[in-house]
């Protein structure tokens, strides 16, 4: 909501600036969306690797913290 106040603040003072962001924020986030694709990836990686590095004390009966 704070983000949309925000966006009508500028639509009104710099109307140029607000539109201009408008257009561009699908830009952005197309541009973007491999890298968050790739963090998801990694993220998913790194749980994989701790999963088989906490596997053998998991069978011996530790519980997790």
């Amino acid at each position: 909501m704070a983000t949309f106040l925000v966006w009508l603040l500028v639509l009104i003072f710099c109307w140029p600036l607000a539109l201009l962001a408008l257009v561009l924020y699908p830009l952005v986030w197309l541009v973007l969306l491999p890298f968050r694709l790739l963090g998801i990836a990694v993220g998913g990686v790194l749980a994989f690797v701790k999963a088989v590095i906490m596997l053998p004390v998991r069978i011996l009966g530790a519980r997790p913290g």
